[in-house]
């Protein structure tokens, strides 16, 4: 094998910064991309402005005026770049609560006064707290809010016209389906049915279809339905924006409008927020995005959504809140920064300006039909089977009858009570079990261990006979002073008398911290911050992946872990080590994976990506990605190589895996990760002519167009961010990362799922010493590895 050593200036040309050009005035410039995106959403955000105008009994004009006001005001002052705000469905049921008891200028004047609150709490700089009301409040006053829409908007489907609450449509809903408007009904069904099946158009054709939003081509298909048989409907009605009615004094009693600016309040902030994560999230699955939009700034989007209030109530416009469905259009049709908020706002200027005698052609059965199909979606059974899975589904259900049945702000405040009654339950209910298997009795205790649970403790505890070995298992995350002491008279009492006590705690495979004395005395075993199987160690939880010596006291050896004479861990024998690491498997990590892995041995693998790696030891991915069991397919070889297919290797296990990961597993994504020292790499660099064909150099010859491209003056470099390569080794480690892709995106299977769109690639590099990961980004044509951040991902 010839050596490819790379033939520039240097070994490692390192290009040094030129001294900055002269500064120039900055010219506004709109991208392109920003250009399209405002397009898209501003054809989803139009037809949903006059619906939920339409929903809250406010003129439809204050729909498109909301509209305006929150991408020009929202999006030039928020605080996440691509947040599409506006009115919301959310806030339907609160605002025609509000019209039906105040009338429109008082709401409009609600508006601004909560918009001024908003301002305030921004200033206090307290948005994240925001985030601590329990997600199934959360979710469960959106779906309340979903079905007082749904069943409102039934009625203007059905022909009819809505009562003012729940109750009220519920009853009158007999009376209105013996009442059937056929020509409404035929116009609602028609948006509906181009709603459900517009965005599952097949083929090719289908997908440049799909780019026209659903609810323009519903509400515009319908519309045209409408006016080509001519049938006589209630339609849009935009009187001259002379006669457009501005916010006036609030007038009522004073404890319910400061009610009322309350919830207003509650509800556009939550929402808001909430948005702006959701975001967060969606821009982080961007290539290349992350690095060129900032993370949302929660208390300059609570000023920015405030200053939005105030000047939309003040024109005479619904409230305003942050959008997620044309938010998640925003991010999806590649807006690269505000403009394309700000601009979908002119956009909706300029079509109430010049458009109104097209709107006026509107049924408003198609628009009621488009809100009610909103609504629908407001109940969303994913968010259902997580509460359920997270057994808070009694929250999101008392929270949703509460919105239904009450209000919004009275279902929040019922969904709170629940979920404080249901902490301090889970609080105070702690499962004390004993049981006895082979002479050793075990005293389970589930739950937080509090003074209410030491007499059923203390019960549990002298069940056990004198002189017997005993495995108190504490699995909990708290145990109060009169819990600790009852536990430990009893276990110095126990060892007394010749009995044996090991104190183990289970909580996410860790052993539960406790005061050092609790387990410091007789023969019991110290738990402390240990890892698994790790009995008086004070090491980390990851040291057993280590070759670490770590001193054990000979009292603290579990049974079956160490015996007598063996050699301690920094001179044992590999067998002796792998089998102390299977007993310490199944002794501490198997009772907790038993069950997901059962169920995983029922349902089959369904992994989410394939992980292609290095063989290297120090690479544990499920470490360095958070993933478990069937999370990750992994194939792992010397150098993290990927033949092109069509070469003769006498190796297809490969291609073979990328195969079965893409056609069989269906998996959506493909990384290669490259690491730092990688030893293939320091072999192509370092071999030399006439080498010997081993296997290991027959292997290699996958690297070598990577060595190629390294050495290729016409290609740029592949490059981390905030810092130059250390050497050659890492330079190529990082060129392999990007020619490995190449031969990946070579392989049929993988080829045919990237033009489908079922598939995406990405690179990584891992550094080894730094514990730190870079994604692979494209800026300006070039390969730059961004650094991930830990603050990137605690939203």
């Amino acid at each position: 094998m010839s050596a490819c050593v790379p033939t520039r200036d240097e070994p490692l040309r390192i290009h040094q910064p030129h001294s900055p050009p002269p500064t120039r005035p900055r010219r506004f410039r709109i991208a392109g991309a920003d250009v399209s995106a405002s397009i898209a959403v501003f054809l989803i955000a139009l037809p949903l402005s006059l619906g939920i105008a339409l929903a809250t009994g406010a003129p439809l004009q204050a729909g498109l005026v909301a509209a305006a006001v929150g991408g020009l005001v929202a999006g030039r002052l928020g605080g996440s770049p691509l947040q599409v705000s506006g009115p919301a469905a959310g806030l339907t049921v609160v605002t025609a609560d509000l019209i039906h008891r105040y009338g429109w200028r008082t709401t409009c004047a609600i508006t601004v006064l909560a918009g001024l609150t908003q301002l305030g709490l921004g200033c206090l700089r307290v948005a994240r707290s925001a985030l601590a009301v329990s997600p199934a409040v959360v979710h469960g006053m959106l779906a309340g809010i979903g079905v007082t829409i749904a069943v409102a908007q039934l009625h203007i489907v059905l022909g009819g016209t809505p009562q003012s609450s729940v109750p009220d449509n519920l009853r009158a809903l007999p009376a209105q389906l013996a009442d059937l408007h056929p020509a409404a009904v035929s116009v609602s069904v028609l948006t509906l049915a181009l709603l459900l099946l517009w965005p599952r158009l097949p083929g090719r054709v289908g997908r440049l279809l799909r780019k026209v939003p659903a609810a323009l081509v519903a509400v515009a298909g319908a519309t045209a339905a409408a006016s080509l048989a001519g049938l006589t409907l209630p339609k849009v009605d935009l009187p001259t924006w002379s006669s457009h009615a501005l916010a006036g004094l609030p007038e009522g009693p004073v404890l319910g409008l400061v009610a009322a600016v309350l919830t207003t309040t509650l509800v556009c902030s939550v929402q808001s927020l909430l948005g702006a994560v959701a975001v967060d999230k969606l821009v982080a699955g961007r290539p290349g995005l992350p690095a060129r939009v900032r993370r949302s700034d929660l208390d300059r989007e609570l000023l920015g959504q405030g200053a939005a209030n105030i000047v939309s109530g003040s024109l005479g416009g619904l409230p305003v809140a942050g959008v997620a469905v044309r938010s998640a259009a925003n991010v999806q049709a590649g807006a690269v920064s505000r403009n394309s908020t700000m601009l979908h706002g002119v956009l909706v200027v300029i079509a109430a300006l010049l458009m109104v005698p097209i709107l006026e052609l509107i049924p408003l059965a198609s628009l009621a039909a488009l809100v009610m199909a909103v609504g629908i979606q407001m109940v969303s059974l994913h968010h259902i089977r997580t509460v359920t899975r997270h057994r808070e589904v009694l929250v999101y259900a008392a929270t949703t009858l509460g919105v239904v049945f009450f209000g919004v702000l009275e279902g929040v405040t019922l969904g709170i009570a629940v979920a404080v009654a249901l902490s301090l339950h889970r609080l105070a209910r702690t499962r004390i079990t004993h049981d006895e298997k082979e002479g050793v009795h075990y005293v389970h205790v589930r739950g937080q261990l509090t003074f209410l649970a030491v007499p059923r403790l203390s019960r549990a505890l002298h069940l056990a006979p004198q002189g017997t070995h005993v495995v108190v298992e504490l699995d909990g995350s708290f145990m109060d002073h009169a819990a600790y002491e009852s536990l430990q008279d009893w276990q110095n009492t126990h060892t007394a008398q010749g009995g044996s006590v090991e104190v183990t705690g289970r909580r996410a495979g860790i052993r539960i911290a406790e005061p050092e004395s609790l387990a410091g005395s007789g023969t019991s075993e110290p738990t402390a911050d240990l890892a698994p199987g790790r009995a008086g160690c004070r090491c980390r939880p990851w040291t057993p992946w280590r070759n670490h010596q770590c001193e054990l006291p000979q009292s603290a050896l579990s049974a079956g872990d160490e015996h007598p004479g063996e050699p301690r861990r920094g001179g044992e024998t590999s067998s002796h080590q792998l089998a102390r690491g299977i007993r310490a498997f199944q002794r501490h990590t198997a009772p907790l994976v038993r069950g997901e892995l059962a169920r995983l041995a029922r349902e089959g693998q369904r992994p989410s990506q394939l992980f292609l790696t290095c063989a290297d030891s120090r690479l544990v991915t499920s470490m360095i990605t958070s993933s478990g069991p069937g999370d990750l397919f992994v194939v792992r070889n010397v150098g993290n190589l990927v033949p092109p297919p069509g070469e003769e290797s006498g190796d297809d296990s490969v291609a073979a895996a990328i195969e079965y990961a893409v056609d069989v597993l269906e998996v959506r994504s493909i990384t290669v990760c490259g690491h730092s020292g990688c030893g293939a790499m320091q072999a192509l660099l370092s071999s030399e002519p006439g080498s010997p064909r081993t296997p290991l150099r027959r292997w290699l010859r996958h690297g070598l167009p990577s060595l190629e491209r390294m050495a290729d003056d016409s290609r740029p470099w592949a490059r981390l961010t905030r810092r130059a390569p250390a050497d050659a080794v890492e330079q190529l480690s990082l060129t392999n990362v990007v020619q490995q892709l190449e031969h990946l995106r070579a392989h049929e299977s993988v080829a045919r799922a990237l033009k489908d769109g079922a598939l995406e690639l990405h690179g990584m590099y891992f550094h080894v010493g730094e514990a730190q990961a870079y994604l692979l980004t494209e800026v300006d044509g070039d390969a730059v590895f961004d650094h991930v951040r830990a603050a990137d991902l605690s939203a």
